[in-house]
């Protein structure tokens, strides 16, 4: 069974609407880049001995300026979500009244900084897994974003053994060293043996000078002899 067309076009966007949707193609490209982003830095990890005290970072960042900002921290236990803080900054000149829900935490952000990073006191290993650091901007239609922070608990640090790595490296560098040696000597003896050469050419050409000179000299000796006379 064949299918006909009875007639039918395609609509086609004139260049009016195509420079409307361009428009808002790239309006809403710029809307997006400048939307809100929470960071805890290029490392989002930490290895910590257990008892110490430690700092989970965080900072936020809007081109386009805060109002109302809510941000909160909260700690994946065994699956469940655990509210650690959270406050609401009303602008970027306004200090935040934080409430903290969780035993050995302690705000230490500045929102001058943008920073909202919280201190943790004698962490235990209860503490070690994934730390959300949560914010959003009524500002930007409600936008949010978070970033999380891992906390890695161990009983001492482990001290790295480099003597594999040392001892590669001396092997490579030992490499280099020979064969730098091994380029100047033989750049040497090629330097000798071409002075030794040219000194043999130049022996050659005094050693032929001079029997030309003797030959020359005995022709003539020769050829000054008188000439007997006949009786």
């Amino acid at each position: 069974m064949e299918v006909q067309w009875a007639g039918v076009e395609v609509p086609r966007m004139g260049p009016q609407h195509t420079a409307v949707g361009l428009i808002f193609s790239l309006l809403l490209g710029a809307w997006y880049v400048q939307g809100l982003e929470m960071s805890v830095g290029k490392i989002p990890f930490l290895q910590a001995v257990n008892g110490s005290t430690v700092l989970l970072p965080c900072t936020y960042l809007s081109c386009i300026g805060i109002k109302d900002l809510y941000f909160s921290w909260t700690f994946n236990e065994n699956g469940t979500m655990q509210k650690v803080c959270d406050s609401l900054i009303v602008s970027e000149e306004s200090k935040p009244e934080v409430s903290i829900y969780r035993e050995r935490v302690e705000f230490i952000g500045k929102n001058i900084d943008r920073n909202v990073s919280i201190l943790l006191w004698n962490i235990t290993f209860e503490d070690a897994g994934e730390w959300t650091c949560f914010g959003r901007n009524p500002k930007e239609k409600g936008r949010n974003h978070s970033t999380i922070f891992t906390l890695i608990v161990v009983d001492e640090l482990r001290v790295v053994d480099n003597t594999l790595t040392i001892i590669i490296a001396s092997a490579v560098g030992g490499g280099i060293a020979g064969l730098m040696a091994f380029m100047l000597l033989k750049n040497f003896t090629l330097f000798v043996l071409a002075k030794l050469e040219e000194k043999n050419k130049e022996c050659l050409v005094t050693s032929s000078g001079i029997d030309n000179t003797e030959n020359g000299l005995s022709g003539s000796k020769a050829d000054s002899k008188p000439t007997p006379k006949r009786k």
